[in-house]
């Protein structure tokens, strides 16, 4: 494409001439990645040269080319009245102030409302959403567009149309979820009403901001400072407890990187008896007497009682996950047993059994046991259970 000549032409006369180069979006063309890197690779740049490159995280990213940067990560400060006060900081009073119409300043607002709460929102998950949305900078700049387009074509804005586009195309079009989408069109129908926008006295956005009749910026800038600095659940619809579910969230996901952190790159490294007899026998030891005097390892499949067609629903459901969780326990037995074999010798090492290990040892539950086993977490998310 030409886009991506020109960028090297230009990486190129930069490079000759000492300048700076920003290449923005680079996850967007994360194909083209490679030759960018080969590019560099056989540059012999000026001392002055500086080369800027701008993405999202992805995961195709070529290692090198981020190993040989210096790396800068922004991060956006979490809750609705940051959030809000980035998006005043873009909009410039002169795009609020346009038309002089003060239905549009505040559908405006409302639209920066929305895309706000649906993005911190996502701070609740599975509760608020039940997966991680990317709701962008860019569907707020399309959803301001078509709040301006209709207001300069009709004078009005017609809600049943902002409903529809944003439903089914700018925010809905990232939600795959049914559950997701009713309380995407929630939201919409409670902010973008004609009887919360379009005139003073009206009901308070959200039930707790009243909108400023008004089309100059700093007024709405004002409402936003009165705002709270943290986030209530009220914001979100969701209850008051929902904050206990945030911070279990927050600290499983700082307890894991901290594990991440601590532990070692065990990929690479070979058998090392000495180490895996240290760090595997408090689990083998502790699995040895979890088992004293239980049989289930020792069932057969025809030993263990199977649902029969008379049986009502509960009790088939029931049996049959305990034969899952016998099925489980087995394998977790023979794969500790295998383990235990290998240190005292007894066992040459196979794959299987190294991958098992090598998660333990970074305090992993292996992937082999997470397969036999779907909790209910991972079936009925979407219903937040």
């Amino acid at each position: 494409p030409w886009q991506s000549q020109y960028a090297l032409q230009q990486l190129r006369e930069c490079a000759v001439k000492g300048m700076w180069l920003c290449l923005k979006n680079l996850h967007l063309v994360i194909a083209w990645a490679p030759v960018l890197e080969k590019e560099i690779n056989a540059l012999k740049p000026h001392a002055n040269f500086r080369l800027w490159l701008t993405a999202e995280p992805h995961l195709k990213f070529p290692l090198v080319l981020l190993e040989s940067s210096l790396k800068v990560t922004y991060e956006s400060p979490p809750g609705v009245k940051k959030n809000l006060l980035r998006t005043y900081e873009a909009w410039s009073p002169q795009f609020i102030e346009k038309g002089h119409q003060p239905v549009r300043s505040q559908a405006l607002f409302a639209l920066a409302w929305f895309h706000a709460i649906i993005q911190e929102r996502r701070n609740f998950i599975p509760q608020g959403w039940t997966k991680f949305y990317e709701f962008s900078n860019a569907d707020l700049r399309s959803g301001a567009d078509i709040i301006d387009r209709l207001c300069t074509s009709t004078g009005s804005i017609q809600w049943d149309f902002i409903h529809g586009l944003f439903e089914n195309a700018v925010f809905g079009g990232r939600v795959d979820n049914n559950y997701d989408l009713e309380v995407l069109r929630a939201y919409l129908h409670q902010y973008f009403d004609r009887d919360v926008l379009g005139g003073k006295g009206r009901k308070k956005l959200a039930g707790i901001l009243e909108l400023p009749l008004s089309v100059n910026h700093k007024d709405f800038v004002k409402a936003i400072t009165a705002l709270p600095e943290t986030d209530t659940p009220a914001m979100f619809n969701l209850p008051q407890n929902i904050d206990r579910s945030q911070q279990r969230s927050v600290a499983k996901s700082v307890l894991s990187q901290l594990v991440l952190v601590s532990r070692p790159n065990l990929e690479d490294e070979q058998f090392d008896k000495t180490r895996w007899t240290k760090d595997l026998s408090p689990f083998l030891q502790l699995w040895k007497r979890l088992n004293q005097g239980s049989d289930l390892v020792k069932l057969s499949p025809d030993q263990v009682p199977s649902p029969g067609e008379q049986d009502p629903p509960l009790l088939a459901f029931l049996l049959l996950e305990r034969q899952v969780a016998i099925k489980l326990l087995q394998q977790v037995h023979a794969d500790l047993s295998k383990i235990s074999k290998v240190i005292r010798g007894t066992l040459l090492l196979t794959t299987d059994v190294k991958e098992n290990a090598t998660a333990l040892l970074k305090h992993e539950v292996p992937s082999s046991w997470c397969r036999k086993w779907e909790g209910p977490a991972a079936r009925y998310t979407g219903y937040g259970l």
